[in-house]
């Protein structure tokens, strides 16, 4: 019988020797281990993005394009130094523009890019952790063979370019948390400035990059520079943004413009419930303002103001709500620019207004927009990518004029069939919202106490915070759509995979201690 036991616990204690040896990280360089071990691998995946691609655009010929897009576009044809969104994807858009002016050849750049970066993250994963097949063969399938991408890359809008430098930036931190040298320090700075240009919440990054830093193995001036250099290159842009923002509208603002409206939007998602002293607002604007937003919420019934399943910017977006009234008595512009520094200015009163209401009534706004926030977080809506082009056959004036098309007209295989096919994505984020939070429930429990892999604990440390942070910051202070949580979604899926797998080799490495210390036990007792 005991002969038995010995064989059995034998031969755990090998396919546990199996599982370490099939899951581990490459002992080679890394380099060695692309170009040499997964060259063949690389290659092909590239070859059958691109095919995909390809097969895409014969569907979809032209780009997507949304009023986002267009004020991208006006912000790079009169070369302005601040705009209503973040002004780094326009200043891209004219350096792409002095190249080429072809919109498929624009798409594909942010594809490419997105692709080869998805790579560079592949590969880090793979060689620095123990993974297995399931893990490999998703997140294969999720990086290179998802609809999600190609929809998002062929829209004119920063998030793809966005998306992907994001990936080279977690993919970074994972090399300062396993291999760290100094010039990551640079290349972590000018990777945070350059997203800090295109979108703003990447204002959360410097707090997830620092704490790597200080956790990382180097000497501590390399940790306080690899802390402090993000943050250095970001301060000047702000102050750039702010004077232009001044320049421009006479008051420095930052975030330039649309701060203002998303604290106006904010604010009045709960002044219907609230009572305020229409004797004590801090100026003359903001009290015209509520008297605006009172009329507005007499008048129009809650049936036709549908907040809680909105996309928490219904304020900002409908020309009959308070703000956009308030624009309209005050300003008319005539031209783009104009718009903008109407756009700006009133900003200004938003900003005021918003933060007022908001300090007032704190538990009003946790109720009646922080938890439409959290509902829209969970189950983040598709929004602009549930229709192609907005649903209409034709692209503005502006489009045609920088992308050279002949006539306006745009065409494609259907306008309703990415909205189908994008359909579970928000369910899906939600599901691996609960995987991430189960998985890291089982960690945990498995490791609690053991002094082993400590890389893998910092790992999920940082992915853990990062979530953290994402989630106070997109519910605070931020609309919350499905483009806007693909970076996020991406996270979730990888680190709950390898959570996974790390909660199976530690319990298999259990095992192997067990087997060990029988048969040790059984030489003893011989």
């Amino acid at each position: 019988m005991k002969d038995n036991d010995t064989i059995l616990k034998s031969n755990q204690l090998r396919k546990t020797d199996e599982l370490f040896a099939k899951q581990a990280p490459s002992q080679s360089g890394f380099w060695e281990y692309v170009c040499r071990e997964n060259r063949v691998y690389s290659l092909v995946i590239l070859g059958l993005m691109i095919l995909q691609f390809t097969v895409f655009k014969l569907l979809y010929p032209f780009p997507d394009f949304f009023s986002d897009s267009y004020s991208y576009i006006f912000a790079a044809y009169a070369h302005l130094d601040v705009n209503i969104w973040p002004i780094g994807y326009s200043r891209f858009l004219s350096i792409f523009h002095f190249f080429t002016y072809s919109g498929t050849a624009l798409v594909f750049f942010q594809y490419l890019f997105f692709s080869v970066s998805g790579l560079y993250f592949y590969h880090t994963i793979a060689y620095f952790y123990h993974t297995g097949k399931n893990t490999r063969i998703f997140l294969c399938l999720f990086l290179f063979f998802n609809p999600l991408f190609l929809y998002l890359a062929n829209y004119v809008t920063s998030d793809m370019l966005f998306v992907s430098m994001s990936i080279l930036w977690i993919s970074q931190l994972i090399w300062i948390l396993h291999r760290p040298t100094l010039y990551q320090v640079f290349v972590q700075a000018i990777l945070m400035f350059i997203m800090f240009t295109f979108r703003y919440n990447a204002m959360i990054y410097p707090l997830i990059a620092a704490g790597v830093f200080l956790i990382s193995k180097q000497n501590i001036w390399v940790k306080v520079a690899g802390v402090v250099a993000g943050p250095l290159l970001i301060l000047p842009f702000v102050i750039f943004s702010s004077q232009a923002t001044k320049r421009m509208t006479g008051t420095a603002q930052f975030p330039p413009i649309l701060g203002g409206w998303q604290w106006g939007n904010n604010a009045l998602y709960m002044r219907e419930y609230i009572e305020l002293d229409s004797t004590k607002f801090p100026t003359p604007e903001t009290a015209e303002l509520d008297r605006i937003a009172r009329e507005y919420f007499r008048r129009v019934p809650p049936k036709y103001r549908d907040l809680p399943n909105y996309v928490a910017n219904f304020f900002i977006r409908q020309s009959e709500a308070p703000l956009k009234q308030y624009l309209a008595r005050h300003y008319k512009p005539k031209s783009g620019y104009e718009d903008v520094v109407a756009w700006g200015k009133a900003a200004v009163v938003f900003d005021q207004y918003g933060k007022y209401l908001i300090k007032q009534h704190p538990f009003a706004f946790a109720q009646h927009y922080l938890l439409v926030n959290v509902k829209n977080y969970f189950i983040p809506p598709l929004e602009k990518l549930e229709i192609y082009n907005l649903g209409l056959d034709e692209m503005w004036l502006m489009g045609q004029i920088w992308f050279h098309y002949p006539v306006p007209k745009v065409r494609s295989i259907s306008k309703e069939l990415q909205g189908t096919v994008l359909a579970l994505f928000p369910a899906f984020f939600l599901g691996l919202n609960l995987y991430y939070f189960i998985s890291l429930l089982f960690f945990i429990r498995r490791t609690w106490g053991k002094k082993r892999n400590e890389n893998i604990r910092y790992t999920i440390l940082m992915t853990t915070t990062f979530i953290g942070i994402n989630f106070a910051f997109s519910v605070f202070a931020n609309i919350i759509v499905i483009r806007y949580q693909i970076f996020p979604m991406l996270v979730f899926l990888t680190f709950s995979m390898l959570l996974t797998d790390y909660v199976e080799l530690f319990s298999h490495s259990a095992a192997g201690e067990n087997v060990r210390l029988y048969n040790c036990r059984s030489a003893v007792l011989k």
